[in-house]
């Protein structure tokens, strides 16, 4: 049993069965500071992993044996490799060193995965609340950039039969993680099981029979939540334990994904699953006679309530800032504050985003990589080192890219060669620099109008996009009508009032003067 496995137990039957701090410290053996530990976070503190040999049964020899059983299916029965010749041959044929129990658990594996065809079914009965299911699938989306094959992550309600879809770009640990975050807030509840592939994001090791070697992160989210999962057969042999959810996907993506879909990105593309789920709602499923919706009602008061704390899907790391301003997050690179230059920062890798945080404060956030070694930069992270060395703006990768996602207006190349034409090459990009340091103050909408009306002033420098800006926005208030005046209502007059009224007052004060 792990860590993250007890840490498990001990919440379950504290939160569960009530169970108290002492007791769970005698029952498990134990020290209470770890009951306490397991208690307030589901994931034990962080240590030094220890140094683990590689597998004796490496992928180069898998893969031979895989040949091997695969080969035994075109031949007699009788004549197929047995868990012992296949040891005997790895050991002369290939140099093997390892134990034979090794060899024999990896073919009786392979050989399920293999082989199993015309198994028969029993027919299930669900329980309200009792289990969900969750599977991957993939379906190509139409984007501004592209046709992309997508991700979609699937919970279904075993009972009901109501569905929740997600689209990621990749099946990553965190995706699973924030799919399943996302999941139970739209249900609103938790399930007491969900059942799953042999996922590589949640699964380590399959071992025998239905025992699982699962990841610290997934247990750690089933911890936090407080269900149990059950995992599938490995390969084709265990689709049909989770048959609604395999086929709720040919379905939905039938109905919703036919023909291909064109999106602006993915927050568009989410919606429009959400959207699709609400109407899949009011279906009426074959054999039934209520609606997904009318039997939902009766498995929502069955679930469990969700956690009071929000269970944070991203994982953290520790990075150094090179020379040029980038941290390295899964062999893509970053940009940050030029200023952190040489500086350890902590990394927050979500499934669509990655922040980084300074000092408990956060510096930049970019729209997560997927490829490898490929570079996300922001201009603005550069500015103060440009402001010293103005020559290298022209070829900086961050212009490049600027320039590719449409964030470099044309206005602002003709305000650049204006301003080298009178100022010179470098004190004119220094000017250039100081309007483009304006984005960190005001929207960027009113900085492009600004430089715009500034090139049709010929007032071009740094100074004066200010002013235009400044007196742009203080025009853009003034027009905006009076709202919440409260007691001044009172004094409110009609525009077309006469104004001879106040004639009156000089009669008064002339009186007061003569007077005095």
């Amino acid at each position: 049993m792990t860590k993250v496995e007890l840490f498990e137990i001990i919440r379950k039957e504290h939160y569960l069965h009530g169970k108290s701090v002492r007791e769970l410290s005698r029952d498990h053996q134990i020290h209470r500071r770890t009951v306490r530990q397991a208690l307030e976070n589901a994931m034990p503190p962080s240590r030094k992993p220890p140094e683990r040999d590689p597998p004796v049964l490496t992928l180069g020899l898998r893969a031979v044996v895989d040949r091997w059983l695969k080969e035994d299916r075109k031949v007699h029965r009788k004549q197929r490799h047995t868990g012992r010749r296949v040891f005997q041959r790895l050991t002369r044929e290939e140099g093997y060193g390892g134990a034979e129990s090794t060899v024999r658990r990896y073919v009786g594996r392979r050989r399920r995965e293999l082989g199993v065809t015309g198994e028969a079914y029993c027919p299930q009965h669900r329980l309200a609340g009792d289990e969900a299911e969750m599977d991957w699938y993939e379906a190509d989306v139409d984007f501004p950039w592209g046709r992309e094959r997508v991700q979609f992550f699937e919970m279904r309600a075993c009972f009901s039969g109501r569905e929740f879809h997600r689209a990621y770009p990749r099946q990553t640990q965190q995706a699973l993680m924030e799919g399943h975050v996302k999941s139970f807030e739209h249900f609103g509840g938790v399930f007491k099981t969900v059942r799953y592939d042999n996922l590589s994001t949640a699964v380590r090791k399959v071992l025998r029979g239905r025992r699982r070697l699962e990841t610290d992160r997934f247990v750690a989210l089933r911890s936090h939540y407080l269900y149990g999962a059950e995992f599938c057969r490995p390969g084709k042999v265990g689709a049909p334990e989770k048959g609604g959810v395999e086929g709720g996907v040919g379905r939905f993506r039938r109905g919703h994904l036919v023909p291909v879909p064109k999106m602006q990105d993915y927050d568009e593309l989410n919606a429009y699953l959400l959207a699709c789920c609400a109407e899949d709602d009011a279906r009426l499923m074959m054999g039934r006679t209520r609606t997904v919706e009318q039997m939902w009602l009766d498995e929502a008061a069955a679930l469990r309530p969700l956690p009071t704390e929000h269970f944070d899907s991203s994982e953290g790391t520790t990075v150094r800032v090179d020379s040029k301003g980038r941290v390295s997050v899964r062999t893509n690179r970053y940009s940050v504050p030029i200023s952190l230059a040489g500086r350890k920062v902590e990394a927050r890798v979500q499934a669509n985003r990655v922040d980084i945080f300074h000092g408990g404060r956060r510096v930049a956030g970019h729209p997560r990589l997927h490829g490898r070694h490929e570079e996300r930069l922001k201009l603005d992270h550069y500015l103060e080192l440009l402001q010293r060395k103005p020559g290298a703006l022209k070829r900086s990768t961050a212009l490049h890219q600027a320039r590719e996602a449409g964030q470099w207006p044309q206005s602002y190349d003709r305000l650049w060669t204006e301003l080298q034409r009178r100022y010179g090459q470098s004190d004119g990009t220094r000017h250039l620099l100081d309007v483009l340091m304006l984005h960190r103050q005001y929207r960027v909408g009113d900085v492009h109008a600004a430089v715009e009306l500034s090139l049709e002033y010929g007032c071009c420098d740094g100074g004066a996009v200010a002013v235009v800006l400044r007196q742009l926005l203080v025009d853009e208030r003034r027009s905006e009508p009076l709202e919440g005046i409260g007691l001044l209502e009172r004094f409110e007059r009609p525009a077309d009032t006469d104004m001879s009224i106040y004639d009156t007052l000089l009669i008064d004060v002339a009186a007061d003067e003569v007077v005095g």
